[in-house]
Parts: C-alpha cells; structure tokens; sequence
C-alpha cells in the first residue's frame, strides 16, 4: 500500500468516526441545553434562575388554565427531548401529566417543584378534593423560595454545560427579590384587621396564601380544587349562607375565567359583595399587572387588600 493510499484511508477512518460521534451525541452537544417548564408561573421563576445559562420553553401559554391545557405532538417532542423538566406536580397539569410521566420513565430528569415545598392538603370544604394535596403553592411566596432552590439545584445538576455557580448565583438574586416580596405582602396584610381576613374565591386556590398571612378561607364558589368541577345548588347554597354569615366584602374571581357564577353568588346572597379579579392561576399578556410572578403577586395583594376594605 503506498504512501498516499495510506493517508486516504487514516483520513477516511478519522471522518467516520467523527461521524459516528456526531450521531451518537452530536446533536445534543450542538444545541443550547434545553429546560421545558409546563405551568407560565413557573416558566417565569425558571427563566430568572437559569440566568440566561439553558435555554427554558414555557408550555403554557399566558391566560391558561394550568388544569385543562394540554401539548401539542411538537410540545410533546420538546418534553422527551428536554434536559430536565420542571413541572408544578400535586396533580395541577392534568391535561400534561402523561407526557412528562413518559418522558421520566424514558430517562428524562423531571422536577415536580409542589411536592418539595412543603404541601398542605385541601380543606374539607374542598369537595372532591378534600384532602388531597394543594398544589397552589406559588401563592405563598415563602414556599416560592424555597421552589427557587430547587429548581436551581436541578439545573446545576442535569444540565450538561451550564455554569453553575451563575445559576446560583442567579438563583440567589432572585430569591432575594421573593423575599423581599413576601415581606412586602405582609406589610400590605398587616393594613386589614383580622376580622377582615377572609376569602371568598371562584375555587379552592389561595389555600397557601391564607396560611401564610393570616386568612379564613370562607368558601369557593366552586367548592374544588380544579376549576373543571362545578357547583350543586346546595353548594351555592352553602357558601351563601356562609357569606352572610361572615360578611364577607367580596369575592375574589380568576381574571382568565368567566365570573358569570361569582356574579351570580353575590346577587343571590343579598348583601352588597364585589367581585374583584385576581390572577390565580397564569400569568397575563392581556391583562395589567401580572406579566411575572412578582407582578402577579403584588397585584392579587392589592387587590384583596382593597377589597377587604383595607384602603
């Protein structure tokens, strides 16, 4: 063999196999390292942990209900093909679940960030899901803390090619503005007398919230918590007599659904309630006020604050 034949096939051989890398991780190691986040609220927590590090896509789009969206084929692609998955969990994403249960068992590492935070568990006046785990943790931004932890950990952990101590880095900066935020909420709270704190809602989502600032949860006008459940008349009903009972001031609607029923409720119950938009679920392009979690937060606090009589 001469010389030349010889160089040929050393250069044919190095190409193969450069090939055959290529083919085996290549494509992994080309691309920006990816995090799918299925809920917007945690889409935005994300994307300020990772600190421009991964590359995050946001499944849920905003004014979503994080109980009924759901993927299509080509969002299904993006979760297998994740490097982590980061998901609320404690059974919010019902329409999602299955994918990200797929994408696990397919050896894809996912985050479910509720059950890590320290969930409580409905309330008995929560129907169906009495007792169950809550998984409306982001209302208490004292768990939103501990959520950003996690979630910066995950990060550091299963993205390839990150640099870690930015993430933390970026992790701790945005914890901080959290707490400053929680303590901020209970600054704005400490303005309503306790006999004031109480919470009528569309359904069962501020559980988190009124424990951690000092709410009674009189009732919901969907007595669930999923906003796929309705009320019986002997619900409506129930939390009628309760408003009157209390005296409640308002009921506190979610900005992204219909408030025909809460409307309804507060004509029924005789007394002179208001119903008051809040954010409880997604983050809003359509709306002022809760383009990010920080946004969403503050706006819902004022919200119940003046609406509690509190300014």
């Amino acid at each position: 063999m001469s010389v030349l034949t010889r160089l040929l096939a050393a250069i044919a051989l190095v190409a193969a196999a450069a090939g055959c890398a290529g083919g085996a991780g290549g494509a992994a190691g080309d691309r920006t390292p990816r995090v799918v986040v299925t809920t917007n609220i945690l889409g935005d927590v994300t994307r300020a942990v990772a600190g421009g590090e991964a590359e995050v896509t946001v499944l849920m789009k905003p004014d979503s209900d994080p109980h009924s969206f759901g993927v299509s084929a080509k969002e299904a692609a993006l979760i297998e093909d994740a490097d982590l998955i980061v998901y609320n969990g404690l059974g919010l994403e019902e329409g999602v679940l299955r994918n990200v249960e797929a994408a696990r068992r397919a050896g894809v590492p996912a985050l479910a960030v509720g059950e890590g935070v320290g969930p409580i568990r409905f309330a008995a006046t929560a129907g169906e899901t009495a007792g169950q785990p809550d998984p409306h943790f982001w209302t208490d931004p004292g768990r939103m803390a501990k959520a950003v932890d996690l979630i910066a950990e995950q990060i550091v952990t299963h993205v390839a090619g990150v640099d870690a101590a930015a993430v933390r880095a970026a992790a701790g900066a945005y914890r901080a503005r959290v707490e400053q935020l929680d303590s901020w909420v209970g600054q704005q709270v400490a303005i309503l007398p306790p006999a004031s704190r109480r919470l009528v809602t569309n359904h069962h989502v501020f559980g988190y919230f009124a424990r951690r600032y000092g709410f009674e949860v009189v009732g919901a006008v969907i007595p669930s918590g999923t906003t796929l459940a309705s009320p019986s008349a002997s619900d409506l009903k129930s939390l009628k007599d309760a408003i009157r009972r209390t005296g409640v001031k308002a009921i506190f609607a979610d900005s992204s659904q219909p408030d025909r029923l809460a409307q309804v409720l507060a004509t029924e119950a005789g007394v002179d309630v208001k119903v008051v938009p809040l954010f409880s679920e997604s983050l809003s392009s359509r709306s002022p006020g809760a383009a990010t979690y920080l946004d969403m937060i503050r706006s819902n606090t004022r919200a119940m604050v003046d609406g509690l009589g509190g300014r």
